[in-house]
């Protein structure tokens, strides 16, 4: 998968996996990273698939409507590809933090939705629900961030509310803060973001 590493200067914290969202590629999400830690190493992920030219981590069948078949696929290849980067760049394949924007949050959603021990924290910024016809691994005390926006047109406050459901009912230690904006990333959730982040990592 086309990407960037940056090592990080302090290997106490966790590494950064970057899901940039439709039409974003791997430089897309790094200032946003080190807005919330300028220290940690940032492996940054550009998906493979193209929906009229933008990249994107899977295919859809319309707006909000996912090609299962396909977000199975491509979830298994980054899940592969992370434990490749982790022998190449030597970082802690179970200390990966997932920050993931719109459908790269969606990836990161399924990663958990999938593998047990896929991420060690993820912060969502807009997800939705990857799928709802599977029984989720248990996330013994994971922490995930979810931001979400009361007025997003592309993304249902239901749906925000039914991925906490989901990953709460797994074990997962899920904190949701909304935002009285639409689908767009602001800085009130990127701090708060910072902030959970800090409360977690930096004790």
């Amino acid at each position: 998968m086309q990407h960037v590493f940056h090592k990080g200067t302090d290997e106490a914290k966790p590494t950064f996996l970057l899901l940039h969202g439709t039409g974003g590629n791997e430089q897309s999400l790094i200032g946003l990273a080190k807005e919330i830690d300028d220290t940690a190493s940032i492996l940054s992920v550009r998906g493979n698939v193209l929906e009229n030219g933008m990249p994107r981590f899977f295919r859809r069948l319309a707006e909000g409507v996912f090609d299962i078949e396909d977000l199975i696929f491509r979830t298994k290849e980054l899940n592969d590809f992370l434990l490749e980067a982790a022998q190449q760049y030597g970082f802690d394949r179970n200390r990966v933090v997932a920050i993931g924007y719109s459908n790269g949050a969606n990836i990161a959603a399924s990663l958990l939705f999938h593998y047990e021990d896929a991420l060690a924290g993820a912060i969502l910024h807009h997800p939705m629900v990857p799928r709802r016809d599977i029984e989720l691994p248990t996330l013994s005390s994971i922490p995930v961030f979810i931001g979400a926006g009361a007025n997003d047109p592309m993304c249902s406050a239901q749906e925000s509310e039914d991925l906490e459901g989901l990953l709460t009912s797994a074990g997962a230690d899920v904190t949701t803060k909304w935002f009285n904006y639409g689908h767009q990333l602001t800085m009130p959730e990127v701090e708060a973001a910072k902030e959970w982040y800090n409360s977690i990592y930096s004790k």
